[in-house]
């Protein structure tokens, strides 16, 4: 049985924050009745080796790169997952974004609401 609804962790520049809640809030419908651009932001320090091939945003190729970076979570229905990773991907800068997804349960499911 898919999951009713998913818990997305993406890890963005500071800078690039705005622009990517604005795009995913964009491409899906309210998860919360009521309310929209719901998000929690966390500061977080990223860190990676971009390889040889690569084209990094930040840092070349074999060097490791350390940068300040926003972890924004949010929640998403089932139905519209594909179109914020869709969303998430046109505006964030990375090559390789740190995209997380995972199975969540509702609250009011728990409660039988």
């Amino acid at each position: 049985m898919e999951p009713a609804a998913y818990k997305i962790s993406v890890a963005i520049p500071p800078g690039y924050k705005d622009e990517l809640m604005d795009a995913v809030n964009g491409s899906m419908g309210q998860m919360y009745p009521g309310y929209d651009r719901a998000f929690s932001i966390m500061e977080a320090k990223g860190t990676w080796r971009s390889l040889e091939g690569s084209d990094p945003f930040i840092g070349r190729p074999g060097e490791v790169s350390v940068e300040d970076e926003l972890r924004i979570d949010f929640a998403v229905t089932a139905g519209d997952l594909k179109d914020v990773v869709l969303a998430i991907r046109r505006v964030h800068p990375y090559e390789e974004p740190a995209i997380d997804i995972l199975p969540m349960v509702l609250w009011k499911d728990v409660i039988g609401h």
